[in-house]
């Protein structure tokens, strides 16, 4: 039977010839390991992450961002807790302005998590910090509510149009951008993103960018068509080859025109005001009427949602059920009544 002593000097010998084997030399395990980079504070890193991300991203987060940096500037990113930032996304959610369609302060809490999020993903892709350590991954986003916007009935879409029609400083704007709108399902960013080069006059398609960087080419009607090219020609674009949507002056359009729309609907409609109807009802109208019609898999194409865009509602399935480009003609001529070059 060997001795303890015997026995440790066997373990050590099979230490060092499994140490030899590995590459490592015995005075590697007492060296003191590199110290970690020393963590920048929000008031230095923010700005450097505003610079990174797009302008949608920056135009969604700024706000938040100055917050965190007013209430924590001088604080380093690896010292405040899930706790705190918990606490700062409840001070978030009781500062929000109150207006009629608030839900609780629910969507700023959750921006304001995100926009941590934001901050603390690319600390961790610069290594600043490791991602076991990052605090704003262990503070859960408030539970999304149902969204209360719905399709408008035709009657109600009509009206809308009428109003546009005959009031306001360029009645030709805001009912191009209200059959814009009604006709492909788009989103604001969208729009205001066209160039008079999006125009595929042939085909009647235009490319939309979207937000999650998605561009696609949605069909249009040909009536459609013949007054975005009046438009282009009339106001500059064309020449420009700039914005598409302009203003009698030349200038481009921003999101205002929509705001300053609705805000002068909701005027001479008083159910627009009441139910703070927006250019994203239009979408919900559209949408529901095309699922209604030619099913889900034309409505989630028609929506330019992917299986990877959108939800995951559609889940595995919807890998399989795609719609084309030209199913979605097919629904749009089914929508206005008007042939298109791609419809079956």
């Amino acid at each position: 039977m060997s001795s303890p002593e015997s026995a440790g000097a066997s373990e050590l010998e099979a230490a060092r010839l499994l140490l030899a084997r590995m590459g490592i030399a015995p005075e590697d395990l007492v060296t003191t390991p590199p110290e970690k980079p020393v963590a920048p504070t929000f008031g230095e890193y923010v700005p450097r992450v505003a610079e990174a991300v797009s302008e949608g991203t920056r135009r969604v987060y700024r706000s938040y961002w100055n917050k965190i940096v007013a209430v924590w500037g001088e604080r380093r990113l690896d010292e405040p807790t899930a706790s705190e930032i918990k606490q700062l996304t409840e001070q978030v959610r009781t500062q929000v302005v109150q207006r009629r369609n608030a839900r609780g302060g629910r969507s700023a809490a959750e921006h304001c998590i995100a926009a941590l999020r934001c901050v603390y993903n690319h600390a961790v892709a610069d290594g600043l910090i490791s991602e076991a350590d990052n605090p704003a991954r262990r503070v859960p986003k408030p539970r999304r509510l149902p969204s209360t916007r719905r399709g408008l009935p035709d009657a109600r879409l009509a009206e809308v149009n009428e109003v546009a029609a005959s009031t306001g400083n360029d009645p030709a704007l805001d009912t191009l951008l209200l059959r814009l709108h009604t006709e492909t399902a788009c989103r604001r960013g969208g729009a205001l993103a066209l160039t008079a080069r999006d125009l595929d006059v042939d085909q009647c398609l235009i490319l939309l960018r979207e937000k999650g960087d998605t561009v696609r080419w949605q069909p249009v009607s040909p009536t459609l068509m013949r007054h975005l090219q009046a438009h282009a020609d009339q106001r500059g674009a064309a020449a420009s080859g700039g914005a598409l949507l302009r203003y009698r002056s030349g200038e481009p359009i921003t999101r205002r025109r929509y705001d300053h729309l609705w805000s002068r609907l909701g005027q001479y409609l008083p159910w627009v005001a009441t139910q703070q109807i927006s250019t994203h009802w239009l979408r919900h109208t559209t949408l529901t009427w095309v699922e209604r019609h030619c099913g889900y898999a034309v409505a989630r194409a028609y929506a330019g949602h992917t299986h990877t865009t959108g939800g995951g509602d559609g889940g595995t399935t919807s890998t399989y059920i795609r719609a084309d480009l030209s199913e979605i003609a097919t629904a749009l001529a089914t929508l206005t009544g008007e042939k298109h070059p791609l419809a079956t």
